[in-house]
């Protein structure tokens, strides 16, 4: 049987990374993936939804033209279609038309090992693939998650696409019906709105994005409806069946949409059936593989896991940082030259989201009422962006929201929407792991004029909070 020193079940953002780090670092290394080396991230989930969000932005932009004292007249944009066709175009580029080869190269010139096909654990030190044992003495569960497909009667009769088939599709339906308000449907639902798409989107929720910041996740519907998104919030559908234009889905409100294609949503459930961890003695894994703050399945000192299998704060930038974590315990378990002989452990109090619509939503963080269930009594200052220059130039608009413990005076929070959000919600993030001070924070200078000046002014009312220990509730917004 061949042993390596470390195999990845997957060969994503996390797998990806572990292999590349202590392959670096002279260890044996092998990677397990069925489908394509690098994940889904960079083929048909992030990069994708990226490249066509900055098309469809850059379109809206043009259709401001006149508005922005750019053009003399307005500026008719075309019905979408060869436009759309042009950005697939430039998408497909960028995501190299799904091809890995790049990827598994760049891999396998580092020593790694990439066995095709599917893996299954037989004990805590061998994995079987395509009938073959391979031995190792650290194994890594990377193996991603998958849609979650609603229990919708007679949904799996209708046009369908997961938003991973929609992001590889060159084609735009003229309508379509998208089921889910977090991020990802929110992202699809503005790109083909803006490529003229008549686009309703299905949130059986009463508000988008979840348990995110209610005021900034209800700006953000503002700005979809402005797109032409038909938003039917709190609203289910509870059966679909053929339509003249392709579906017919029946509402729990008793409307009824017709459209020509379906785009599912609904969330992601971490990969843990049918890969063998019941041969480890891990049971009960569907809502995720337990790991303790080392990035190790719990009760398996060899057994490692990481990304989206493990269901926490699952984004492509959670999967690195736990990479890291993994490779650098198990190069310091090895008195690998140059390792630390202290272990890393995980801090996720300042892992940022973000939703990369025009403008951007981005968050680090707790909210007033996630602080609330945590035991803090928070205080929170917002404001409108508006009243910034940067914004009256631009002629855009946001909101900044921040949380604070006045107990110890730290920020605990942060939420925005506003032009590039996701940029500089990196000032609050970094707050929030470092704790630093509000005392400290209100004295730092912002570049004028720029969108991060709102924190100036929000800095000083949290501040000011932290001398009145124990006090509770939301403050006074910024005019």
């Amino acid at each position: 049987m061949e042993c390596f020193d470390v195999i990845g079940l997957g060969a994503g953002s996390a797998g990806a990374g572990v292999a590349r780090l202590v392959a670096k670092a002279g260890q044996t290394v092998a990677l397990v993936e069925a489908d394509r080396v690098g994940g889904e991230c960079p083929f048909v989930s992030c990069m994708p939804s990226k490249a066509l969000l900055r098309s469809a932005q850059v379109r809206h932009l043009i259709g401001r033209g006149r508005e922005l004292g750019a053009t003399a007249a307005a500026s008719p944009l075309d019905g979408g279609g060869s436009s759309f066709d042009l950005a697939v175009r430039r998408r497909d580029t960028i995501v190299h038309h799904r091809d890995d080869s790049a990827k598994a190269t760049g891999l396998e010139e580092l020593g790694v090992r990439i066995l095709r096909g599917s893996g299954q654990v037989v004990g805590p030190s061998v994995v079987v693939v395509d009938g073959i044992e391979y031995g190792c003495q650290d194994l890594v569960v990377c193996t991603g998650s998958s849609p979650v497909w609603p229990p919708i009667e007679g949904l799996e009769a209708v046009p369908t696409w997961t938003s991973d088939q929609a992001l590889a599709s060159p084609h735009c339906p003229k309508s379509m019906v998208i089921l889910g308000g977090g991020p990802v449907g929110c992202e699809l639902a503005q790109v083909y709105a803006r490529f003229g798409s008549r686009v309703t989107l299905v949130e059986a929720a009463p508000g988008l994005l979840g348990p995110e910041e209610p005021s900034i996740a209800g700006r953000l519907a503002d700005v979809l409806e402005g797109d032409g998104v038909d938003l039917r919030l709190s609203t289910r559908v509870v059966r679909a069946d053929g339509g003249r234009d392709g579906a017919r889905l029946h509402l729990d409100t008793g409307s009824i949409l017709e459209c020509e294609r379906v785009i599912v949503a609904a969330g992601r459930v971490p990969n843990t059936a049918e890969i063998g961890l019941e041969s480890l003695g891990v049971v009960d894994v569907a809502a995720g593989l337990a790991i303790d703050d080392t990035c190790r399945v719990r009760g398996h000192r060899n057994v490692w896991a990481a990304g989206d299998v493990t269901a926490v704060a699952p984004y492509t930038h959670t999967a690195n940082y736990q990479a890291e974590i993994i490779a650098t315990n198990i190069l310091s378990a090895r008195g690998t030259t140059g390792s630390s002989k202290q272990e890393l452990t995980a801090d996720y109090r300042a892992i940022p989201r973000a939703v990369y619509t025009d403008p951007a939503v981005a968050s680090v963080g707790m909210d007033e009422a996630t602080a609330a269930r945590n035991g803090i009594q928070a205080v929170t200052a917002s404001m409108e962006l508006d009243v910034l220059g940067r914004a009256s130039a631009d002629g855009d608009r946001g909101r900044l929201v921040l949380t604070a413990d006045p107990s110890v005076g730290v920020l605990v929070g942060a939420a925005a929407i506003g032009p590039h959000a996701d940029e500089w919600i990196g000032e609050a993030t970094l707050a929030i792991h470092a704790k630093v001070p509000l005392s400290v924070l209100e004295q730092v200078v912002h570049l004028f004029p720029t969108y991060s000046e709102a924190y100036d002014r929000l800095f000083r009312d949290l501040s000011a909070t932290t001398t009145k220990k124990g006090s509770a509730g939301r403050q006074p917004s910024v005019p």
